[in-house]
């Protein structure tokens, strides 16, 4: 297939643009360097089969050619408001690339007649009353609330597109991505794990925000991309939970990265930084990619962060 990525130099961008040519697909990346990093595309460009074009997907998507799929993945994701890549930070910007962004993307698959998979989000499900997460869970969303420009326009990306499958008959997907973590993440992300790993490298006591009671379910790059590829080459329409359903407290999580990392500086309980309406419980429940898609995580925490620790010692010269 010929397949357009937004959001190409993102952190979960680079690493389906990788897992898409590796399985001979001929990829052409976009992005507008918001939040992305070249560098997180920099060994592609020698691939023959790999193309980029810089461009902010709020406006008009022209691409030459014919293609076979369009996946959007350009948006701000991290909800840290400390971080200059936190969608606090970046509210308009977050809300056009999930409103205009979306519809121009669509209207980029409608043209070609090609397949079209939204890369939509757990916190569409907002603080939930539910738990674990089923995807006919309707939320519990503030829709005005200082993580709205986040979860409004993710939910009304899911809204315009099932509204083009229905009307326009396009081929539509959309993935529910949980928690992730792996490398090419930030350093100044701001998230928890990218936190975490560089106070443990550094020898530094680890920071929890509040009294680290919130849990998250954290599912390793990889396996992640090996569901958004299965679900890719289904013909499920409706939207699919992707993540790891084994859950944790983050003050859990603070341990596990010290004993890894062999940090003996042990843990600092700060005062409440998280953004409002953080949600206290986060966990997918992932029956229907089990079922439909034959997918589950193979990847334990300690699996996945032995191998992302790598890639953050490289980044901070250690």
């Amino acid at each position: 297939m010929r397949i357009l990525i937004t959001g190409a130099a993102g952190f979960l961008g680079s690493h389906l643009c990788e897992r898409l040519l590796s399985e001979g697909h001929s990829v052409i990346g976009m992005d507008n360097f918001l939040t992305g990093d070249p560098q997180n595309l920099a060994h592609l460009t020698t691939n023959e089969n790999f193309s980029f074009i810089r461009h902010d997907v709020s406006n008009f998507i022209f691409v030459p050619g014919k293609l076979d799929a369009v996946l959007h993945f350009a948006s701000p994701a991290s909800p840290n408001k400390n971080s200059p890549y936190g969608y606090p930070n970046l509210p308009i910007q977050t809300m056009k690339a999930g409103a205009l962004g979306t519809h121009n993307a669509l209207g980029v698959a409608k043209a070609n007649n090609a397949t079209f998979l939204l890369a939509s989000t757990s916190e569409i499900y907002g603080d939930p009353e539910e738990h674990p997460q089923k995807e006919t869970y309707w939320g519990h969303v503030d829709p005005t609330g200082p993580r709205s420009m986040y979860d409004e326009a993710k939910r009304f990306a899911e809204a315009l597109t099932m509204s083009y499958h229905r009307f326009h008959g396009i081929d539509t997907r959309i993935v529910r991505i949980f928690n992730t973590y792996g490398s090419r993440m930030r350093l100044d992300d701001g998230r928890v794990i990218p936190n975490f790993i560089q106070q443990a490298l550094r020898n530094e006591p680890l920071t929890i925000y509040g009294e680290g009671k919130q849990t998250r379910s954290f599912c390793f790059a990889d396996d992640l991309i090996e569901g958004i590829y299965r679900l890719l080459l289904s013909g499920i329409h409706e939207p699919v939970n992707i993540g790891n359903p084994v859950e944790m407290t983050v003050l859990e999580l603070a341990v596990k990265v010290n004993e890894i990392i062999n940090n003996p500086a042990g843990l600092i309980i700060n005062e409440d930084l998280r953004l409002g309406n953080d949600p206290e419980r986060r966990r997918p429940d992932i029956t229907k990619a089990r079922e439909l898609l034959n997918w589950e995580p193979q990847y334990t925490l300690v699996q996945g962060l032995e191998k992302t620790i790598p890639y953050f010692k490289m980044k901070l010269g250690i």
